[in-house]
């Protein structure tokens, strides 16, 4: 028998279906701890994550100077360290508790959420939660392709490849132990009764069965065949052939995975070195780059930078995403 009581989290870079996946569980009964994040015009139909979660996420990565999308290799053991903060458990063991308490049935999702997915298993353990993951992957081209129509110039394309790789490997590698899913974006839009009922079965959730005809049709309502308008190929986007060629063999591994392969353990621990040896090498050859912009600005930046930036996410996301990186185009000169 399923589980009454359980802590689902959904995991995965942004851009790659998390949000879908997220609302298609929320429609078939589980919850969503509120207040949720207001939908934008990068995600019209909602986020389906809870507002607390991304504020907690965003102060644990200020903590730990970390980027959401972050490249660096190193940058685990950066936000590992603060989720073992007893302050930290101590926070997030609480307001779980209490949403447990509420109702048995969570769903937590947030891109952030991979960086400290150790601390959520650690405190859902202690509440007699396990938790179970489910860990969306889409085609890097197309996510990257997606963040840099939505998201603008922030970062390139060569940026935001390393942090697909980083992300995606280290997510995978967090995840390994517990009750696990892997699902594809493209699969979920063909066919999200197949692959919620795969995930049902592989987590030991009775989310599809137990559906009425209403909720079901509900969920058709929701998932939109026509998201899927970013392009699988790396046509126009620059990222040099060695980044790109362990991107695409992540992909193929990662495939595997969503076809339900979990024997891919050591190529994947071997991509995952080798990223890490390559992104060492990029680091020692900027390094001259790299010191003489500490030089330049020693922890200070423009004024209206660190303005915008004590501005509480919650508002800042009410200001569509082109028109923010706009904005910091424009302060940074």
């Amino acid at each position: 028998m399923p589980d009454s009581r359980f802590l689902v989290l959904v995991a995965g870079s942004g851009r790659s279906g998390t949000s879908l996946v997220s609302g298609i569980l929320q429609r078939l009964g589980s919850t969503v701890p509120g207040p949720e994040v207001p939908a934008d015009e990068t995600n019209p139909r909602g986020f389906a994550e809870s507002q607390w979660v991304v504020d907690f996420h965003t102060r644990l990565l200020k903590r730990a100077g970390v980027q959401v999308a972050d490249a660096r290799p190193g940058a685990w053991a950066l936000t590992a360290r603060v989720g073992l903060e007893a302050d930290v458990t101590a926070e997030l063991r609480a307001w779980l508790g209490h949403q447990l308490a509420d109702s048995e049935r969570l769903v937590i999702k947030d891109p952030r959420i991979s960086w400290f997915l150790p601390l959520w298993r650690r405190c859902g353990d202690e509440l007699g939660a396990a938790a179970r993951c489910v860990t969306m992957v889409r085609h890097p081209a197309a996510v990257i392709d997606s963040k840099q129509r939505w998201y603008g110039g922030r970062q390139g394309a060569i940026s935001r490849t390393a942090g697909w790789l980083n992300q995606t490997l280290f997510t995978e590698r967090a995840t390994r132990g517990a009750p696990r899913v892997f699902i594809r974006y493209d699969d979920l839009l063909d066919d999200w009764t197949r692959e919620l009922g795969r995930a049902g079965e592989a987590l030991d959730l009775d989310v599809v069965r137990s559906a009425s005809t209403p909720v079901l049709r509900s969920v058709h309502d929701f998932v939109d065949r026509g998201l899927q308008r970013s392009h699988s190929d790396w046509d126009g986007l620059a990222v040099p052939d060695p980044l790109r060629g362990q991107a695409d063999r992540l992909w193929e591994l990662a495939c595997l995975l969503a076809g339900g392969e979990e024997d891919v353990s050591a190529p994947l621990d071997e991509l995952r070195g080798a990223y890490t040896a390559a992104y060492a090498e990029a680091e020692a050859i900027a390094h001259s780059t790299i010191a003489a912009a500490r030089a330049s600005s020693p922890g200070t930046s423009h004024p209206a930078v660190s303005l915008i930036r004590r501005i509480p996410p919650r508002y800042r996301r009410r200001v569509p995403p082109r028109v923010r990186a706009r904005v910091l185009e424009v302060v940074r000169g």
